[in-house]
This record gives C-alpha cells, structure tokens and sequence, in this order.
C-alpha cells in the first residue's frame, strides 16, 4: 500500500519540490521508499509500502521508453496474467511487480477501458507524455481513496486531502455547508469534502485532464441494476451457497500473495472467522491472527468467540485489549482522517492495526461481508417498514404504544432496536436506514442546525430513486454499496490501516464475488430476521456452530458508559463551553441539552458525542 500525489500545469505548479512536499506528509501510508516521475508540466509520485516486489518495485515507475510514468496506491491482484499477456505482445519489464503493468496497459488503452482491465484495490495515476496526459484512476467500490482540486488550468491531487492541501495552488478554504450533512451521515458524501474545491473521486471512475478545460470524470463500472436476477432465477440456496463458496474461496487465495508478513483480522463473527478458515485451507502454515477487546460488561468485548474460532482454525493468536484512555486518541485519528467522522470504530481499528503492524504488513480481513451477503439488522427492518406501513392505522398506533411501554432495563438492546424501528416506521424505507446508521439522531439535527438545513437528503433520495423497479432488498444492497460502504466503512480501514502502514485487504469485496452476490435473488439472501442465509449455508461447515448461530455485534466501543464516567471530563471541557467551536455553528442550547440528557443516563447519545468532539476538534484545527 502506498500514497500519491502529484500537479500537473504550469511550471509553478508541477513543481518536484512541492510535490516532495505533499508525499512527506504521506510517509505514513508508504515508509519503506518514494520517487517522482517528472515531465515537462507534470510531476507524479509515489510513497511506497514494499508488499510486492521487494528489491525492484521502487518508484518512479515508468513504460520502456519513460514516456508514461506511473504512481499507484493498492495492490493489482491479477497482475501475473497481465504482465504474461504484455509479455507476448513484445513489452518488457525492469520490475517484477504490479505497478508497471498498468504504465504498459496505458500505452494501448483508453482511460475507462484501462481502468476496466485491472482488478484489486487501487487508486493511480498515469502521465502520458505522447498525449500530455493525466489519467486518475480509482477502484470499482472506492477501497483506495483519491482526491484532487483544479481550476481548470492546473490539477493537484492526492490519497489524503492534507497532501491536496500542502500544494501552494490550493486555497484552505473550509466550506460550512458540509457540517448538515455529516450530521445527517456521520460523513461528507461522496464527491464532497469539508474543503472548498476538494473533491474525491468517485469509486468505478476514471478522471483525464490535459490542460485545456476542467477534468472530465468518467464511469467505467457500475453495480449490476435493475434485471440483474433474471440469469439466476430459480437457483436454490445451496446452490448460491455453493457458487459463493468457490468465489469467496479464490477471493482470499488472490489475497495471500504477498513478499511480507501476512495475517488476519479476527473479530469472532461469521465474516472474518470465514477469511481466516479458508486462509487455514489455503496455507500450509497457522494463520496469524489478531483480536480487540474490551475490559467491559456491555457485550462489545468478543475476544471469547475470536478464540473460539482461533482454537477451530490452528491459528497463531494474539488479543489485545482497549481501555477508555483509547479515545483520547481523537485529536490523532482527525489528523489521519483530515474531516470529522462520525464512526467511532475507528479507535478499536486504530489500535488493532497499530499492534498487528507488530508482527505483519498485510491483515485480511471480514469487512464487505455484511454489504454483500445482506447481514445487517437493517436491512431487515427496512424490509419489515414496507410491510409496517400497510397496516391499519389503528394496529400501527397499538403497536407504537405496546413498545413504547417497553422498560429499557429488560433486554435493552433489542428494546431499543425495536423503538427505533417504530419511531422510523412512517419515513420512507431509504430515509429510515439512513437514519439508523446516522451517528445524530435527526431530531437533535434539526434542533442543531434548523429543519430547513439542507442535509444532502435530495441527493441520497435521487440515489434511491436510481434503482427504482428492483427489489427492495437489492435497492437497499445497491444504496448502502454507495453510501455508507462507500463514505464510512472503506475509509475508516483505510485511514486506520495506514497509520501504521499496515495493508488491509478485504476479499468479499473482490468484483467477481460482489457482482455474484448482487444477482442473487433477494430471497435467498434474507427471510424474515433471517440474515446472511447464503454465507451461512456456504461456510457452515468452516466454524464452529456457536458463530454460526450467535447474533451479530458491530466492532463499537462502550461509548455510552466511558462517557458518563471516565470519559465525562473530557466531552464537558470540549463541548461545554460557551466558545467551542462546534457553537458557532450549531445552536449553543441544544449541544448543551444533549450532553445533559446523556449526563444524566435518561437517554443514550454515546454515538452523537462522539460525532460533535470530532467535529469541534476539527474545527479548533481548522480555527473554523
């Protein structure tokens, strides 16, 4: 794994000495080596995380005759069957690695067709000097991330915004408007970003740019649509389960070629007990693999069925444990992340990544198999809404008042799953999972910033809308993949992941098995609460029935409790002020009445403080 970054203009801009620059502050991402490719009006380059090709894949990377050159971020997993091809239509190589296959590609093919060609995890970017041209490219769901600013005549870009930002060209110029719907999202939706004229490039896309106008942004993958189930109509759930099987199979078999350490991720769910068993198959070897916890009584500590799954597999086992001084990390994970975020997650992953860079340089790991194979509760309460709201009005109030009286006390997690599907049973079916992924509840949004705060809902809605005449179930497969797969989960592995220069690799997020999942008749996939029936069925034979069976847990932190006690100190001295930053933007007497609503234990808002410190940090940052 690496980072890029590179300008591409006038000779102010494409500067090496300013491009240096921006990879300095990416030598995170890619510690081992970095190089420049300059040409006259462009300058790219590359920090590098030696996986493949050890000794001769340092950059610059160039095509035989040096007039494409070639930075990338990620990992080709079919480059041996493309390098073999370009072998025999005469190209030679100076490297044995993955990078330089796409300078040779480049030479043939057009920018969408290019990027079409190759499949893995990536970001890059390509200067074609015959042509006197940029071509960025990113990977079909967005796993590598990839940002850019232009005005038109010059173009900067880079894997993390603040390398955007360290180019003299670009203006840091906050842009407010972000603030509604990060609070509507936990995120900024894909392309935008906290920063005035930043934007990211959209997952599947490629971007060229030769000087003479804006960049021109093109698709060259979309997610199967609408028909998509037509060719598999008719196939029993062993049969999907056998198909998945053999996929997600060869998915983590591409996945284990590396030149370096290698482990895995291991939470003790179905997902990442699945990756490290068929690991187990493929290796000759114990895995290596690696467990977070909790020193806590709220069911977020899993570390007992991670064993178990440990013990099942032969794998080489390693916990560690996370205590509420983790959190303090907050102001670090925001540098890492350069916007507020509101997935509190990203502390165990911070520290899970930082202590197995101890003994790997690549973690496979179980993330994607929730968004492929339907696992998540709300999809199922989304479904569940549909039918909710064809009731009589009489039978939807007496269900509202039956769980209304519900005590908390009494199985409080699953009562308050069920309060919250009420009180989101009238919205309509894509505003109700957004809402249930949302770090803020939209009441106290609306009290934050007014109800007419345009939260990028329009936008979200038109996406829904997009996939209209589909299965509800494979809509909402379809809309999660672009939203909060996409603005949530990638880039908080990524952002974590490479703190510490650890690669993270996710195989049901591998194209093949994502199209196969996406085709899949709905029904298959989900029956009533019954959820994740195909990669059950598929692996059920790899764990031990105990993981099989068990309900799913979210890879959270007991944030509720740590902040009531431990961590009280830190919310009041950040948010309670009157001159925090987050109450020039927000009404002052609604952040003071949640904080006090929490302090008190009358309701929960672990997950909405945990938004508003990130963003009042970033702010304090930024001197918003």
């Amino acid at each position: 794994m690496c980072g890029i970054a590179g300008a591409v203009g006038a000779h102010e801009v494409a500067n090496p000495r300013l491009v240096e620059g921006q990879l300095r502050l990416l030598d995170h991402r890619g510690p081992d080596s970095w190089g420049v490719h300059v040409a006259p009006g462009a300058v790219i380059g590359q920090t590098r995380l030696a996986v493949i090709d050890v000794v001769t894949g340092d950059p610059p990377i160039v095509n035989e005759d040096g007039t494409v050159g070639v930075a990338l971020n990620g990992e080709i997993y079919d480059y041996r069957e493309l390098r073999e091809g370009l072998r025999q239509q005469g190209h030679t190589f100076a490297s044995s690695g993955d990078t330089e296959v796409i300078a040779h590609l480049a030479e043939g093919l057009e920018p969408p067709a290019l990027a079409a060609s190759l499949q893995g995890m990536f970001a890059f970017a390509v200067w074609d000097d015959r042509r006197r041209r940029l071509v960025l490219g990113r990977d079909r769901l967005g796993k590598k991330p990839l940002y850019y600013w232009h005005d038109g005549r010059s173009i900067v870009f880079g894997s993390e915004i603040k390398a955007v930002l360290a180019h003299p060209a670009v203006a840091r110029r906050m842009d407010y408007s972000a603030i509604a719907p990060f609070l509507a999202f936990g995120y900024v939706p894909t392309p935008g970003t906290f920063y005035d004229g930043i934007q990211s490039l959209p997952p599947g896309s490629v971007l060229t740019f030769d000087g003479s106008g804006p960049p021109q942004v093109k698709r060259y993958w979309e997610p199967p649509g609408p028909g998509s189930h037509a060719a598999y109509e008719g196939m029993t759930l062993q049969e999907a389960a056998a198909s998945a099987r053999l996929l997600l199979a060869a998915a983590v078999e591409r996945r284990l070629v590396a030149d370096v350490p290698l482990g895995a991720f291991l939470s003790g769910g179905i997902d990442s007990g699945a990756i490290v068993a068929l690991m187990a198959q493929a290796t000759s070897t114990p895995v290596r693999t690696f467990t977070i916890g909790f020193e806590d009584d709220s069911g977020f500590d899993e570390r007992e069925y991670a064993r178990m799954v440990s013990r099942h597999c032969g794998t080489d086992h390693v916990e560690f444990v996370v205590k509420p001084d983790a959190v303090d990390l907050v102001e670090q994970l925001v540098w890492h992340y350069d916007q507020p975020f509101g997935d509190s997650s990203a502390v165990p992953t911070f520290l899970l990544s930082e202590l197995t860079r101890r003994d790997v340089t690549v973690a496979l790991c179980g993330d994607g198999g929730d968004e492929v194979f339907a696992g998540y509760e709300r999809f199922a309460a989304a479904m569940a809404i549909s039918r909710y709201q064809r009731l009589p009005k009489a039978a939807r109030d007496k269900v509202r008042g039956v769980v209304g009286a519900l005590p908390r006390e009494a199985l409080r997690r699953r009562v308050n799953s069920v309060q919250r599907f009420v009180a989101s049973a009238d919205l309509p079916v894509a505003h109700a999972l957004r809402s249930w992924v949302a770090s803020v509840p939209d009441a106290w949004r609306d009290a934050f910033l007014g109800e007419n705060a345009d939260c990028g809902l329009d936008a979200f809605e038109a996406m829904w809308s997009e996939s209209a005449g589909s299965p509800v179930l494979t809509r909402l497969l379809d809309l999660n993949l672009r939203t909060y797969l996409l603005d949530d989960l990638l880039p908080k592995v990524d952002r974590m992941s490479m703190a510490h220069a650890l690669e993270v690799r996710a195989p049901f997020l591998d194209t093949e098995l994502v199209e196969f999942c996406l085709r899949i008749p709905p029904a298959l996939h989900l029956r009533g609460f019954s959820r994740k029936r195909v990669l059950k069925a598929a692996v059920r034979d790899l764990l031990p029935a105990e993981v099989i069976r068990r309900r799913k847990r979210g890879f959270g932190v007991p944030l509720d409790r740590w902040f009531r006690t431990d961590l009280k100190a830190m919310v009041d001295a950040r948010l309670g002020p009157p001159d925090a930053r987050i109450k020039q933007h927000l009404a002052p007497v609604a952040v003071d009445d949640l904080v006090k609503e929490h302090a008190s234990g009358a309701v929960d808002h672990g997950q909405a403080l945990w938004a508003l410190l990130t963003l009042e940090l970033f702010l304090r940052r930024e001197g918003g």
